[in-house]
């Protein structure tokens, strides 16, 4: 039998946003942002296992465990709404970008296209 408990997390590093500034123009411009970091961590417990002659249970069967369990985490994450949330907080976070620039009179621009209104950004294919 095997237990599982993991910490599964999705996150963008805001650390690796790329922009330019120009202060002529007042434009700030987003020219990358970085796709979203994954990280699954599980941690198996195992009980009932006897290795011995008539069954062997080797570091191989481990891993495989293991492997198995990574994928069927993965897909559950897929099913769930981590990756939507961890995009909503994105957006919340690039909201304050655009309040920021427009407070300033400034402008934000992302793929070439200004950005007038926080329900723009929403809209953003990232």
């Amino acid at each position: 039998m095997v237990v599982v408990n993991a910490d599964v997390y999705v996150a963008y590093d805001l650390g690796k946003i790329e922009y330019t500034i120009d202060e002529q123009t007042k434009t700030l411009t987003i020219l990358s942002i970085p796709k979203e970091e994954i990280k699954i961590s599980p941690d198996l417990e195992y009980y009932d296992i006897q290795a011995d002659f008539f069954n062997p249970f080797e570091a191989e069967d481990y891993n495989a465990i293991k492997n198995r369990v990574k994928q069927s985490l993965t897909k559950k994450l897929e099913e769930s709404d981590l990756k939507k949330n961890a995009q909503n907080r994105l957006i919340s976070e690039l909201s304050k970008f655009y309040i920021l620039t427009n407070s300033l009179g400034w402008t934000l621009q992302y793929n070439e296209k200004n950005i007038n209104s926080i329900d723009e950004l929403k809209g953003l294919k990232l």
